[in-house]
This record gives structure tokens, sequence and C-alpha cells, in this order.
């Protein structure tokens, strides 16, 4: 056995927006590693009103519910499988009490947080600026950078009190470089890039570490949702000139929250691919 084998084991993480995607992928890697993980979204399989959910979060939820692509439940019944502890809890980061309730039940029946991935997010508002829907832009300041805050601000006193902790804010390169069409989307994973700055300093003298991941393009279900063309331009201005997969991603969130990088704290860390890097 390596020293990397179980190393997570003990801990307890919760991971958002975690029914597909690279948060799926974010808690069956966490949960390999051998955390006990929580899965929270607002589309869970065995909710009735998953329906009213997606209308309220636009055109990508819709899909994806009108799809069945969901799998909060079954994923908690993949890490259990595992031997490990998990459960999938219908949680709308936009709602800070809603988000308090869940963290303190998740508390109570696990017994401490040591780990919060802030990984929901919508990804769908594509529009230059002088079309820009309003309730969108909105709507993506109160998901992508509220959202992680409420949890944040949540969770905030078990780590403390502990003085342990470990959180993940997902950013983006389009956070780091601009998006073309996409000045919410933009704004907030910029936005999330320095309120990861303030936690880090905020956490330190209370041993909790608060990184960023800056993911480029990711071969996700929304994005594969995306069209060709455009698709095909991004990866070519990729150094690897292809798309990264959910576990590159995974993969790196594991090696933050570990003990492995308990020096590492207030940092953007790009799982890019290169796109960042100047391309001729």
């Amino acid at each position: 056995m390596s020293s990397w084998d179980n190393m997570l084991e003990g801990k307890v993480a919760v991971v958002t927006g975690a029914s597909r995607g690279l948060g799926r992928s974010d808690a069956l890697a966490l949960a390999e590693a051998g955390a006990d993980v929580v899965i929270t979204d607002i589309l869970i399989e065995s909710d009735e009103n998953n329906e009213q959910e997606a209308e309220r979060f636009g055109p990508v939820a819709q899909v994806m519910q009108s799809t069945n692509v969901m799998y909060a439940d079954q994923t908690a019944q993949e890490i259990q499988a595992m031997g490990r502890r998990s459960a999938a809890i219908k949680m709308d980061v936009t709602n800070p009490e809603q988000v308090k309730d869940v963290l303190a039940k998740v508390k109570d029946e696990f017994g401490k947080i040591d780990i919060l991935i802030n990984n929901a997010g919508t990804l769908d508002h594509m529009s230059q600026i002088e079309n820009q829907n309003d309730e969108f832009w909105q709507r993506d300041l109160n998901v992508n950078l509220s959202g992680s805050y409420n949890c944040t601000k949540s969770v905030w006193p078990y780590m403390k009190e502990q003085g342990y902790g470990k959180i993940i804010n997902m950013s983006s390169v389009a956070g780091t470089l601009g998006g073309f069409g996409q000045a919410s989307y933009s704004v907030t994973k910029g936005g999330l890039l320095s309120f990861t700055k303030s936690m880090a300093l905020e956490g330190a003298k209370h041993g909790i570490n608060v990184n960023a991941i800056v993911p480029g393009i990711v071969g996700t279900e929304a994005f594969n949702m995306g069209n060709t063309k455009m698709n095909d331009r991004m990866i070519n201005r990729t150094a690897f000139k292809e798309p990264g997969k959910p576990e590159d991603i995974a993969n790196a969130i594991t090696f933050l929250v570990s003990d492995k990088a308990k020096y590492i704290t207030g940092v953007g860390l790009n799982v890019s691919g290169g796109i960042e890097l100047f391309m001729f």
C-alpha cells in the first residue's frame, strides 16, 4: 500500500451539484480515497419536484431533468458499495436557510464536515452584453458566487471548531481569461478566485485550507450539449488539443483536500490542458 492509498480515510466531504458531471466525478474520487461523501443537488432522482426545480434554473437543468441525466441517489449508492457512508440530499445553494439546515443535518448524522467542494454552478447564459438576460445574470450571481458563499459561511463554524477544514471553490478559465458572450459566468468565476484568497487568509489560523480549481474544457454532459464547431475551436486552443476528463479535475481536488497539500492555500490551480497559454 502506498502513502496515497486511503489518504482521506475518516474524512467527511460534502459536494454540491454532484448529481452529474464534475460534481459526481469529484464525489466518487473522494470516496475512492477513503472519505465518506454527501451528495447534494437541486435534482435528486427520488424527488417529485424535479421538473419545477429545473424550470427555475434554466435550459441545462431542464434538459438534464427531461433526459434523466441525474445520478445523485445512484452516486450515493456507488459510494456505499465502496464501504463508505454516503447520502443524497436535495439542497439549493441559493437558499441560505436551506443550506444551513442541510449542513447542520450532515454534521449531526456524520459527526463532522472536513471537506466542502463548492461545485454547483450554471453554465448556459451565452449572450453579448446588449442581449444579456437580466434574470440569468442574477441567477448566475446567486448560484455560482453567492451559492459558494452560503455553503462556506454555513460550514465555517464546524471547521473552525474542529481546527481543520478543506474548501475547494470551482472557478474557470473564463474567470481568468474572460469569456466572449459570457459576462455573467466570467464575473462569477473571477469573483470566486478573490473569495478563495480572502477565505484562505481568514481560515489559516483555524487550520482551514481554501483553494480553487480553474478548469478549462472538460468533456462533461453539459459540454457535449454545446455547439460542435465552438467546442472544436476551444479544444484546438488547448496545448493538448483535447478536452480534459472529469477525473482530471477530481484528481486535482483529491490532492488539494488531502494532507499532502497542507501547506497550499489561496491558490487557483489551473487544470486546463494549457488553454491559457499563448498559442500560434
